[in-house]
């Protein structure tokens, strides 16, 4: 373990590592019920959880010992959706198996990502972001990591009938009580140096679940999406469905609708090179992984290993394999080498033989530990240099402000750079904008041109 992550180096230990990993898991273990859930609306169900499990694994692998850092990844949420309501379902309503298009996009994207790392250009456009920036977007996928808790426990909910947008939920529901609790559990463990102490919280909010069930607080109402907080071994573990998604691809469509397809593939590149950026530079800021200018050593590592997982998710069904912005939650237990990220790649593949176990972990048993990790993160907001230049102020603020509440983390780094980039040059200072920043704020320029033309 010495020779191949470093721990010493690293200042950490095998148990330590091995912690973070399982902190990791069950953080974002909820991927592997949600991920069927969306693209189960246009695909076999059961094959893309298999798929999401496999290709979670393979990719977490590659970042474990190619690049050697605490990150997982999986499918992206919000590209699932994506991949299924929009590209599926609305675009391609007319197709027959309209999934194996989008598949094939989300291969094409793959290769592309692999090419740029390969030739630095997604390292240069990491690495190129200004400190103040980086800082503004640590602290905004806090603030995003902490509401996902929030909202996932339901302890903030959109009201219908409303004028506000979001206000405060039912204290009498269980799993609003629960998560609450559990937050607390986790804050007195943290206080009293408890070693894995987000993962306890984590165990320790499933297990009260399990009580309320039974005691008839928590009540299962699977139309309202309350499901039993028990594993259900009824169902096996139908590992065959695989077959149905896995190369299922169409060229043939995408030769005969080129730009229709391109259209396509350039979507799923946006959203994925730029949440990639936001959730890899929070992460690894966080973890004390950035050397003195801001930058990340083997950044390019990092970001092929993405791109493979990518490649190997499409080539298995599911869709698009990003890091895990939920790496935070094991970094917050101290994981700082690749053994974190081996750790959990290790989980994913047992989930296959244990997923009812895995999948019956309720959201709300993790909502504390999100919470806990968005406070963490959050404190990078103290770098955030206010009283400098007003663009690089301002590019933090957009990062900070509008990743929680567009919902999205390349939406706040969109406006982060948009807003940076004009006020260098109303400021005349142009020439501070790095080559890599105008083809950035290019790119995003031009995603603003298709959202205005309604091209979603």
């Amino acid at each position: 373990m010495e020779k191949i992550f470093h721990l010493k180096e690293h200042g950490t230990d095998v148990r330590t590592e091995v912690l973070a990993g399982l902190t990791t898991f069950l953080t974002m273990a909820y991927i592997l019920a949600v991920n069927p859930n969306i693209l189960g609306t246009v695909m076999d169900r059961s094959g893309v959880f298999v798929a999401t499990a496999l290709a979670s694994a393979i990719a977490t692998f590659v970042m474990a010992f190619l690049a050697n850092y605490p990150i997982a990844l999986s499918a992206g949420l919000g590209l699932n959706a994506y991949f299924a309501y929009t590209v599926c379902l609305s675009e391609l309503g007319g197709e027959a198996d309209a999934f194996t298009i989008a598949l094939t996009a989300v291969l094409v994207e793959g290769i592309i990502f692999i090419i740029l790392s390969l030739f630095k250009a997604r390292e240069q456009i990491l690495n190129g972001i200004p400190m103040n920036m980086k800082n503004g977007i640590s602290a905004g996928i806090g603030l995003f990591v902490a509401f996902i808790g929030l909202k996932g426990a339901g302890i903030v909910v959109n009201p219908d009938g409303l004028a506000t947008p979001l206000a405060l939920g039912d204290f009498s529901q269980a799993q609003v009580a629960l998560a609450l609790i559990g937050f607390v559990i986790t804050l007195v463990l943290v206080h009293y140096n408890v070693k894995g102490s987000v993962l306890i919280g984590i165990i320790a909010t499933w297990v009260m679940g399990m009580i309320a069930e039974k005691t008839g607080w928590y009540v299962v109402n699977p139309d309202a999406g309350v499901y039993s907080v028990f594993p259900d071994f009824s169902q096996g573990l139908q590992l065959s469905g695989i077959t149905k998604t896995a190369f299922h691809f169409n060229f043939a469509w995408a030769g005969k609708n080129l730009l229709h397809f391109i259209a396509i593939v350039f979507a799923f590149l946006y959203v994925d090179l730029f949440d990639t950026v936001g959730t890899v530079v929070g992460v690894a800021d966080k973890a004390g992984l950035l050397d003195e200018e801001g930058k990340l050593p083997r950044a390019g590592r990092v970001l092929l290993s993405d791109a493979i997982g990518t490649v190997a998710g499409a080539c298995l069904g599911t869709s698009t394999i990003t890091s895990f912005v939920e790496s935070s939650a094991g970094v917050a237990e101290g994981g700082k080498t690749g053994l974190t990220a081996f750790t959990t790649g290790c989980m994913f593949v047992i989930s296959l033989l244990l997923s009812p176990i895995f999948l019956a972990i309720p959201t709300f048993a993790t909502a504390p530990a999100l919470m806990y990790v968005g406070m963490l993160m959050l404190s990078s907001a103290k770098k955030i240099e206010f009283d400098g230049d007003i663009a690089d102020t301002v590019g933090a603020y957009m990062a900070l402000v509008m990743m929680p509440l567009s919902y999205s983390i390349a939406t706040g780094i969109m406006f982060a750079v948009l807003s940076w980039t004009i006020l260098k040059v109303c400021e005349g200072k142009a020439k501070e904008i790095s080559p890599v920043m105008w083809v950035i704020f290019v790119l995003f320029a031009l995603r603003i041109v298709t959202l205005v033309m309604g091209w979603q």
